[in-house]
C-alpha cells in the first residue's frame, strides 16, 4: 500500500518518475540499433535504478519489487553477460509501460488492480528467465551495484592487472530493521583475507529532519586481498543479498568493468584523483605519491602538469579509465550547473502571470492615451519608458511558457515502432528542428493531431516492402517530422516517401459524395485538401488504424482551434507532406492597428509586409480585386465590404500587404493607427463560424478591437479568385 506521503512530495516523485520513464523509453527505442553502446544501456539502467531508489525512500514497495528484477537484468546487460536483442528490447519496453501504469496508481492514490498485478507477475517471470540462464562472468542476481576497484599495477590490452578483489556494497534501507549489522560483513571478510582499502559512501544520507534512524543509508567500496574463490566471497552476503546492491570484481578484470564503476559513482563534485580512488583504480597511498610528483614540478620552469598527465607518465592508470573519470567529472559538473539553474513552476502560476501582464499592457495603453491627451512632455516620456519596460516584462513572461517541440517529437519514436510492427512495415523516423520553441499550450494540444497524421502516413502513405522494392525504393520507408519558424509562426511538417496521393481517386470520391461538382476545375492543392472534409476516405479497406473517414477533419478542426492552418502537398509515387502552421503564442502578440469607419481592427504584426496607398497602385481598369504591385499580381479585399460597415468612404484608402505562408494579399482600410501590444481574448459564441475573426482585445480607451484571422481572410480571398 502507498504510505502516507505529503501531496507536494508525492507530486514531485510522480513528475520525476515520468521524466525518467520518458528518457528510458527514448533509449529503449534506439538500443536495438546500438546494442553495444554503453551510454544507451547505462541510460536505461540509471532510469530504472533511480525510480527504484526513490520509490524505496517513499516506501512504495510494489514499484521497488518490480523494478528490482528489471534492474538485475539490466545489470547483466551492462556487464556483457546478456546481449540485447529484439525480444529483450520488446520485453523491456513492456517493463517501461508497466512502470508507467504503477506510477499512475501512485498519482491517483490507488493500489494496483488484480489485472495490473497479473501483468506484473507475468513480466517478472519473463525477466527471470534471463537471470536463470548460464552466464560467462559474475552476475549480480538480485541487484546491480556500484563497484569499487583494487590497486592497479599496470595495464595489458583490455585487462587491468590488479592485485586485489574489488567489492562494491550499497545496503538497502531495511538492513537494520532486518537485524543485520553492515560492519559485521566487513569484519567477516577479514577472516578469509585482508581489507586493503575501505571507502564509506554516504551520498544517500538525507538531511537530519528527513532521516529515519532505523533505516540504513551506508555503502562501501572495498579493495580486498584474498586467495578465496568468488563463490566463497559471495556467500558472505547471502543474508542481505535481497536488501542490498552487490557487485564483485575479481583481480585482472576488464577495463570496461572499471569504466562502469566510474559511471556509477555518486553525483558529487570530485577531483580526478578522488574519482579514481573511490572506484578502486588508485590507492590513497599511490595518490599521495602522484601528488608529490606533481608538486615537484613547481621547482622547474615548466608549468605544473595535470594529475592525469602524471598518472599516464607513471603508467599507474589506464588511459581509458582517466578518460572515463574526466568524462564523469564533466557530467557531474554539468548536471549540478543545470540543476542550479532550474526551478519547477506550476503551469497555473505561469498562466496567472501572463494574465496579469496582459492587464498591465491594457492599463499601460490607457495611461499612454491620457499622456497624449494632456500633452505633458514629462508624462509622455515616462509613459514611453513604462511601455518599453512592460514590453520587456511581456517578452520575459512569454519566454517562460516557451518549450522545445523535441519532447513531443520524441514521443513518436514509440508510435512509429509500434505501428510499423502492427503493419509489418519497416519505417525510420527522422526528426529535425527539435529545438524549435513554441507556447506550452500549443505543444500540449498539437500532440493528438500529429499522432493521427503520423499513423495515417504509415498506413496509407508508406508502401509495403515488396511494393517499394518494385518501385525501386529501399525496403525501409522514411517518415520525417520537422519544425521551423517562419514569419512569426511555427511550421510543423509530417513528410513520407510513400506512394503519394491519387488525385483522380480523390476527385472521383469527392464527386461521388457531392463535395465537388462534376467537371469543376480544381488545382492540385484544392484536390489534395479535400481529404480534410468530414467523413472523406479513399481507403478500400477499414483497418485498426484508419479507413473510416474519421480523423483528418478532426485534425483540421483542432489546428484551426489553435488559430492555425493545415494544407497538404503530394507527388504521386514519391510521397506527401502535411504542413501545419501555428502561432508561436496564444496569449499576447505585437499587433498593427487599423481603422475602418468607427471600427478598429488589429492585424498580427509578424505577417505585415508593408503599407501602401491604394490609389498609387490601383488601376482604373479591372474589377477592383487585384493590383499590380511591382510586377506582382496581388489580390486584395476591402474590410469595409467584408464586415458590411456603413460609413462614408474616405478619399485616401490605405492597403496593408500581408503574407501568410506562400500566400500574399492586401487588406484595404481607412486609416493606419500604428503598432499595438495586443492581449488576445478568445472570441465569444457570437463569432462562431466567422473565419475572419481570431479574437478581440481591449484598447486603452476601454473600447474593443477585433483581431483579424488573416489565414481565414486569405482563404476567402482565394475562393473569390476562382
Amino acid at each position: 500500500m502507498t504510505p502516507d506521503i505529503p501531496d507536494e512530495y508525492l507530486q514531485t516523485f510522480v513528475i520525476e518518475c515520468r521524466e525518467l520513464l520518458e528518457q528510458m523509453e527514448q533509449a529503449l527505442l534506439i538500443v536495438e540499433q546500438h546494442p553495444e553502446d554503453p551510454e544507451i544501456i547505462n541510460a536505461i539502467f540509471r532510469a530504472a535504478h533511480t525510480i527504484k531508489g526513490t520509490a524505496g525512500l517513499f516506501g512504495i514497495d510494489y514499484i521497488v519489487g518490480f523494478t528490482h528484477v528489471a534492474e538485475s537484468v539490466l545489470d547483466c546487460v551492462r556487464s556483457g553477460e546478456i546481449l540485447i536483442n529484439s525480444a529483450l528490447a520488446a520485453l523491456l519496453i513492456e517493463v517501461h509501460d508497466h512502470l508507467g501504469v504503477l506510477v499512475n496508481h501512485v498519482d491517483e492514490g490507488t493500489l494496483p488492480t488484480d489485472e495490473v498485478e497479473r501483468s506484473r507477475q507475468r513480466l517478472i517471470a519473463q525477466l527471470k528467465t534471463y537471470l536463470d540462464e548460464p552466464i560467462v562472468q559474475n552476475r549480480s542476481v538480485d541487484m546491480p551495484a556500484i563497484i569499487s576497484k583494487s590497486k592497479l599495477d599496470k595495464v595489458q590490452g583490455d585487462m587491468v592487472q590488479t592485485d586485489y578483489w574489488h567489492i562494491s556494497l550499497r545496503f538497502g534501507l531495511e538492513v537494520f530493521r532486518n537485524g543485520m549489522d553492515p560492519f559485521s560483513f566487513v569484519r567477516y571478510l577479514s577472516t578469509i583475507g585482508q581489507v586493503i582499502q575501505l571507502v564509506t559512501i554516504i551520498d544517500t544520507i538525507p538531511s537530519a529532519d528527513k532521516m529515519d534512524p532505523e533505516s540504513c543509508y551506508l555503502g562501501f567500496e572495498i579493495s580486498f586481498d584474498s586467495d578465496a574463490d568468488k563463490i566463497t566471497i559471495e556467500n558472505i552476503f547471502n543474508f542481505v543479498r535481497d536488501d542490498c546492491l552487490i557487485h564483485i570484481l575479481p583481480p585482472h578484470s576488464k577495463v570496461s568493468e572499471y569504466k562502469h564503476l566510474i559511471l556509477d559513482l555518486p553525483e558529487q563534485e570530485m577531483r580526478l584523483g578522488e574519482i579514481l580512488v573511490k572506484c578502486g583504480s588508485l590507492t590513497p597511498t599511490e595518490l599521495e605519491r602522484i601528488l608529490r610528483i606533481q608538486a615537484g614540478h613547481d621547482e622547474e620552469d615548466s608549468p605544473r602538469p595535470a594529475i592525469g598527465e602524471v598518472l599516464l607518465e607513471q603508467r599507474m592508470v589506464a588511459p581509458p579509465l582517466i578518460e572515463a573519470a574526466l568524462e564523469r567529472q564533466k557530467q557531474i559538473k554539468d548536471t549540478k550547473k543545470a540543476d542550479a539553474n532550474l526551478i519547477r513552476v506550476d503551469a497555473d502560476k505561469l498562466d496567472a502571470l501572463i494574465n496579469l501582464v496582459g492587464e498591465l499592457i491594457i492599463a499601460g495603453a490607457g495611461i499612454n492615451l491620457i499622456a497624449k491627451r494632456e500633452k505633458t512632455a514629462d508624462l509622455i516620456q515616462s509613459t514611453a519608458t513604462l511601455s518599453r519596460l512592460v514590453e520587456e516584462v511581456r517578452n520575459s513572461a512569454l519566454a517562460l511558457r516557451m518549450v522545445q517541440i523535441g519532447a513531443t517529437f520524441n514521443r513518436f519514436q514509440r508510435v512509429v515502432r509500434d505501428v510499423s510492427k502492427e503493419l509489418g512495415k519497416e519505417v525510420e523516423l527522422v526528426i529535425s528542428g527539435a529545438e524549435t520553441e513554441l507556447d506550452k499550450t500549443v505543444v500540449e494540444k498539437i500532440g493528438d493531431p500529429l499522432t493521427h497524421l503520423v499513423r495515417n502516413s504509415m498506413d496509407h502513405g508508406i508502401e509495403s516492402a515488396d511494393v517499394r522494392f518494385a518501385r525501386g525504393k529501399p525496403a525501409k520507408g522514411t517518415l520525417q517530422l520537422s519544425a521551423y519558424h517562419d514569419a512569426g509562426s511555427i511550421v510543423i511538417e509530417v513528410s513520407d516517401d510513400g506512394g503519394g496521393l491519387n488525385k483522380a481517386k480523390i476527385l472521383s470520391k469527392a464527386v461521388e459524395r457531392g463535395l465537388v461538382a462534376e467537371g469543376e476545375n480544381l488545382t492540385d492543392k484544392e484536390i489534395y485538401n479535400l481529404i480534410f472534409q468530414a467523413g472523406f476516405s479513399t481507403a478500400d479497406n477499414v483497418s485498426n488504424l484508419s479507413g473510416r473517414g474519421v480523423g483528418m477533419d478532426v485534425v483540421r478542426r483542432n489546428i484551426q482551434a489553435l488559430r492555425g492552418t493545415v494544407d497538404l502537398d503530394s507527388v504521386e509515387g514519391q510521397g506527401s507532406t502535411v504542413r501545419i502552421r501555428l502561432p508561436l503564442t496564444l496569449a499576447i502578440i505585437d499587433g498593427f492597428m487599423v481603422g475602418v469607419g468607427n471600427a478598429t481592427y488589429v492585424i498580427p504584426l509578424d505577417i505585415v509586409v508593408e503599407c501602401i496607398e491604394l490609389k498609387a497602385w490601383a488601376s482604373d481598369e479591372g474589377d477592383g480585386k487585384y493590383i499590380n504591385l511591382r510586377g506582382e499580381v496581388l489580390p486584395y479585399r476591402r474590410l469595409r465590404d467584408h464586415f458590411g460597415i456603413k460609413s462614408e468612404m474616405v478619399q485616401r484608402e490605405n492597403m496593408v500587404v500581408v503574407r501568410y505562408g506562400e500566400h500574399k494579399a492586401g487588406l484595404v482600410v481607412d486609416k493606419l493607427m500604428g503598432e499595438f501590444q495586443t492581449v488576445i481574448k478568445p472570441p465569444g459564441k457570437l463569432f462562431q463560424g466567422e473565419k475572419s475573426i481570431g479574437g478581440f482585445t481591449i484598447l486603452g480607451s476601454g473600447e474593443v478591437a477585433l483581431i483579424l484571422d488573416v489565414p481565414g481572410l486569405m482563404g476567402l480571398i482565394e475562393q473569390e479568385k476562382t
